[in-house]
C-alpha cells in the first residue's frame, strides 16, 4: 500500500469543519431557520477550549451543547467559536474551537458530521512511529468516516446529552466509553 503523502484524511476533516464554521456563521447572521437545531459533542481536554472550573469538573474528557433555544452571544471566527449557555440555571460562556469538535449533528433533518480531533490525530501517529523501527515508513493514513449515520449520531448526541458522565467501567460499554444505543430506545412503544 502506497503512502498517502497528499493526507486526504487531514484534508476531509478540514473540508468538514469549514461547513460547520459556515452553519455557524449563518446562525449568528440570521438566527436559526425553520426547526433547525444544534447538538455540537467537544473534546473539553483539547487545546483552547475555555469553559469554567465547575464545567470541567464535571465534563473532563466529552462536553455536547445544544444551541436551540436559549443561547446567547453566539460568535464564530476562523478558529472557534463562542456562545452563552445556561448549565442547571448558571450562565457560562464557552470557547471551542473547530479542532476541539468531534460530532455535529442537526435532528431536524437527520445531518450529521463525525470529526477526528486534530489532538487524537498526532498522538496516533506519535504511538505508530514509537512502535516502528526508526527508519519505518509512517503509514497511509485510515480515511474517517465523513458522516455517522443519521439514526446513531441522533442517539449518541441523545444519550451523551441526556445523561451525566458514566463509570468506564459500567456495562454495556466499551473501552473507549462509547455505547451502542438503538434509536427504538427513544420512541414510544
Amino acid at each position: 500500500m502506497s503512502v498517502d503523502h497528499i493526507r486526504y484524511d487531514l484534508l476531509t476533516q478540514e473540508a468538514l469543519r469549514s461547513v460547520l464554521r459556515r452553519v455557524l456563521q449563518d446562525t449568528v447572521k440570521g438566527g436559526l431557520p425553520g426547526d433547525h437545531h444544534f447538538y455540537i459533542s467537544f473534546n473539553t481536554g483539547a487545546p483552547g477550549v475555555r469553559m469554567s472550573k465547575r464545567l470541567r469538573a464535571q465534563y473532563p474528557e466529552e462536553m455536547t451543547v445544544v444551541l436551540q433555544h436559549q443561547f446567547r452571544d453566539l460568535s464564530v471566527n476562523e478558529q472557534a467559536f463562542e456562545v452563552g449557555l445556561s448549565f442547571s440555571g448558571v450562565n457560562e460562556h464557552l470557547v471551542v474551537p473547530f479542532d476541539a469538535i468531534k460530532r455535529f449533528f442537526d435532528p431536524s433533518v437527520q445531518f450529521g458530521l463525525q470529526f477526528e480531533t486534530m489532538g487524537t490525530t498526532e498522538q496516533d501517529d506519535l504511538k505508530e512511529g514509537a512502535a516502528g523501527s526508526p527508519q519505518a515508513e509512517k503509514p497511509a493514513a485510515k480515511p474517517l468516516p465523513a458522516a455517522k449515520p443519521a439514526e446513531a449520531a441522533v442517539a449518541e448526541a441523545t444519550e451523551k446529552s441526556a445523561q451525566p458522565p458514566s463509570e468506564p467501567d459500567a456495562p454495556g460499554k466499551s473501552e473507549g466509553g462509547a455505547e451502542v444505543v438503538r434509536l427504538d430506545r427513544f420512541r414510544k412503544k
